[in-house]
């Protein structure tokens, strides 16, 4: 009696491989968008563009004439921003609205990378983000793995372009922990600007900030973003750099309470003024805003001494107290949903 299944005389003969090689693939599954405001359903879609009724439209995906990305169109399937729709064999142009602008500020800590993919399977910062229905979040620049501090990822690749190229020159702070008091003529140097292998660099400020011991604290202000460059600049005149913590990008500040690891995602208001900083005009649509990646607790006020500088909240920055709002409000929802009704009196 032949047992079932794939023996050993098969694969030696050959006849595993060709089995393989003349199996009947499986059809590709269907691709299911959750219902969002920005995933229209197809024959819908069809219908507004004027081919006819939605029932027609639904008999025309059914017959197999719609298709969407080179792959035939199934009844009830709904369509995003940036899919290539043809019928009958021709295109069909029509219009969707792209997703809303969606920002998270992440407070990232050392030891973590900024990149989807590592050969040495290191931390990355992508693993704590949440999952978004359509696109994928972009991050908003760089920290090297042993830089902390602010990080902002968005699902916009306009808006990410216009917060990171040079060319805007938005201001990045920071706040840095050398070995070694800076002499005068080493602050005039970084502010002047010092010759490091890709080109001259400067800081746009530099300011003390306390310390004790060895361990002195500045606050540094920069327009650029090249690899490790605050770094090289404080090592091209002979210090080196022990801590390095971003608290501001352009008009974003760290925000006060996120603790290293977690991230927050930006309300509207706090997205529609980072838009504005970056001159893309007003967001299209409402941004919903979500609790922080874990509960959180307040955020002590920095020690003077061996603690960095905070950044100085001004009016026109963002995030300073994003997430103490964040949670007042989410408490007050609360307490409002948890409310018992009066009793009514009986006489």
């Amino acid at each position: 009696m032949s047992k079932p299944g794939i023996q050993f005389d098969d694969i030696v003969s050959g006849d595993y491989d060709t089995q393989a090689s003349t199996d009947t693939a499986a059809p590709p599954p269907k691709r299911v968008l959750s219902a969002q405001p920005d995933t229209p359903k197809l024959h819908k879609v069809l219908a507004q563009s004027g081919l006819g009724s939605r029932l027609d439209m639904e008999q025309l995906i059914a017959d197999g004439k719609v298709w969407v990305n080179d792959e035939p169109a199934h009844v009830g399937q709904r369509i995003q921003y940036g899919d290539r729709i043809k019928v009958n064999g021709k295109p069909l142009f029509v219009r969707i609205e792209p997703p809303p602008p969606r920002v998270i500020a992440y407070h990232k800590p050392a030891g973590e990378i900024v990149s989807r993919d590592d050969p040495q399977s290191r931390p990355t910062v992508f693993r704590k983000l949440p999952r978004l229905q359509t696109g994928k979040w972009q991050s908003v620049g760089r920290l090297d793995l042993n830089t902390e501090g602010l990080l902002l990822f968005t699902n916009s690749g306009e808006l990410a372009n216009k917060l990171m190229h040079p060319r805007f020159g938005l201001e990045r702070e920071y706040a840095v922990r050398v070995l070694g008091h800076l002499s005068n003529i080493e602050k005039a140097k970084l502010l002047e600007g010092v010759q490091l292998e890709d080109g001259e660099a400067r800081f746009g400020s530099l300011e003390e900030g306390g310390g004790e011991g060895a361990n002195c604290w500045y606050r540094v202000t920069i327009q650029e973003g090249r690899n490790r460059e605050v770094r090289r600049m404080f090592e091209a005149v002979g210090h080196a750099v022990s801590r390095l913590i971003r608290i501001r990008y352009g008009k974003m500040l760290l925000p006060r309470g996120l603790k290293r690891g977690e991230c927050m995602e930006l309300d509207a208001v706090d997205t529609d003024q980072l838009i504005r900083s970056a001159g893309l005009g007003r967001v299209s649509g409402k941004t919903a805003g979500v609790r922080a990646s874990a509960p959180l607790a307040q955020g002590r006020p920095p020690r003077s001494g061996n603690k960095p500088v905070a950044a100085a909240a001004k009016p026109d920055f963002i995030g300073a107290d994003s997430l103490t709002r964040q949670r007042r409000e989410q408490k007050s929802k609360t307490s409002r949903s948890k409310a018992l009704p009066r009793r009514a009196k009986i006489n």
